[in-house]
């Protein structure tokens, strides 16, 4: 279930549907093109991860979603312009089928955006219940036997921990006294533990991470992920960092601007919903790179990074990064790097990942934060007073140590001594 069917959720639903009838291959996906090694090198035992773990089949996949404008899967798919018409035209009887239910919405948090599509409520905990109302329907209607839920929709004005979201009394207190400081994302997330379905939060914005909102997941041994999908600049940032790290390579100063046309670029060029965005983005480089460690190297770091809405390149996201850095007896060099890429043709495979990942933990018994899907994000959720890790490299051992563990398989550690014994 999709809060939120714009660009990313049907550029996901459309690419799935393509995927069962075989006009496409999920290319992206770890979860549907990826494989595992299990044992020891000689062993030569790597089976794809979705054969390795029972993962939902892609082909039994069904979808609902909740959007603040009407416009069914084919239309909203058709306004995105991110997929080509012509297979959009080849899927249009599956996509004109998915009509979204009525969003839970308030412009305060969104204000470049005006949702015409809105639930009516007296107040937030109604709201809630709602949303609860219509998990249960489309369990029935469509008889699945499992859900999750993504929240997809636009980043939301930036807020902190308030003492409504400190513990579940205090935010339902807020839900029923229609709390300014409850976000509509927050609710969906309340609605989604409350129904026992696993959550995950797909945008910066401060969501399912409260303090009340773990101690729920926990609660109804529910679990949940986030926040903010790494698909394009930040992605790269965590793949080359790691290696300049890896090297000791020093860093001056980290310089990126992107630009975006679509509904994304949209909401962030509201000032407030850009400072959630950035938060999000410029913690990577000082977690992965560590300056309290490395002072000589890290210690004086200038990281700035700009979005500017740009509607005529839609979908197509372009990112610039003017890296310098400096090696040997400090002598500096520079890395440019022009990123032109398809923000939702990145973001779609990952969010059906998720959607498969939180479905197997919930199975596997595992509720609360799950920590080993910090691979997909730019702000990974952590225990309290644990910082999160941004190495891509170590994310994704983290990953498939999980799932081999899951299993009862020998985790790696690539050591490898025993190869020359």
């Amino acid at each position: 279930m999709l809060a939120g069917l714009g660009a990313v959720s049907t550029t996901l639903i459309a690419g799935v549907e393509a995927v069962k009838l075989g006009l496409a291959k999920p290319f992206g996906s770890l979860t549907q093109m990826a494989t595992i090694r299990l044992g020891k090198r000689t062993e030569r035992r790597t089976p794809f991860v979705k054969d390795f773990v029972p993962l939902a089949d892609i082909h039994d996949l069904v979808f609902g979603a909740w959007d603040i404008f009407p416009d069914d899967a084919f239309t909203a798919a058709s306004k995105a312009a991110v997929l080509d018409q012509a297979l959009l035209k080849s899927l249009e009887t599956q996509l004109r089928a998915i009509k979204p239910m009525k969003g839970a919405f308030e412009q305060r948090w969104v204000k470049r955006l005006a949702g015409t599509y809105v639930k009516v409520g007296r107040s937030k905990k109604d709201l809630a219940d709602q949303l609860v109302t219509d998990i249960k329907e489309f369990r029935t209607r469509t008889g699945a036997s499992r859900l999750v839920m993504i929240w997809c929709g636009s980043t939301e004005a930036h807020t902190v921990v308030k003492p409504e979201h400190e513990n579940i009394e205090a935010f339902e207190k807020a839900l029923e006294d229609n709390s300014p400081e409850i976000s509509p994302s927050m609710i969906y997330a309340y609605a989604s533990l409350a129904a026992g379905v696993p959550f995950a939060n797909a945008a910066p914005n401060l969501c399912v991470d409260v303090p009340a909102l773990v101690e729920m997941a926990k609660r109804n041994k529910v679990p949940i992920a986030g926040k903010d999908l790494k698909t394009g600049q930040t992605l790269v940032k965590t793949i080359i960092a790691p290696g300049f790290k890896a090297r000791m390579l020093g860093l001056r100063g980290w310089y990126s601007t992107n630009i975006l046309g679509n509904r994304d670029g949209e909401v962030l060029d509201d000032p407030e919903s850009f400072r959630t965005k950035a938060e999000s983005k410029l913690g990577v480089l000082q977690y992965i790179l560590q300056p309290d460690l490395y002072p000589d190297l890290y210690g004086d770091i200038r990281h700035q990074v700009r979005i500017d809405y740009y509607p005529p390149r839609g979908d197509n996201k372009e990112g610039w990064d003017n890296i310098d850095i400096f090696g040997w007896l400090g002598y500096p060099m520079q890395l440019k790097i022009n990123f032109l890429c398809r923000d939702s043709i990145l973001a779609a495979p990952v969010v059906l990942d998720l959607a498969l990942f939180l479905d197997l933990a919930q199975r596997s018994g595992m509720k609360g934060i799950q920590e080993w899907l910090s691979f997909y994000f730019k702000s990974p959720m952590t225990a309290p007073g644990l910082y999160p890790e941004h190495d891509l490299f170590i994310q994704l051992m983290k990953l498939k140590n999980t799932l081999r563990h899951l299993r009862g398989e020998e985790l790696i550690t690539h050591l490898g001594l025993e190869y020359y014994d």
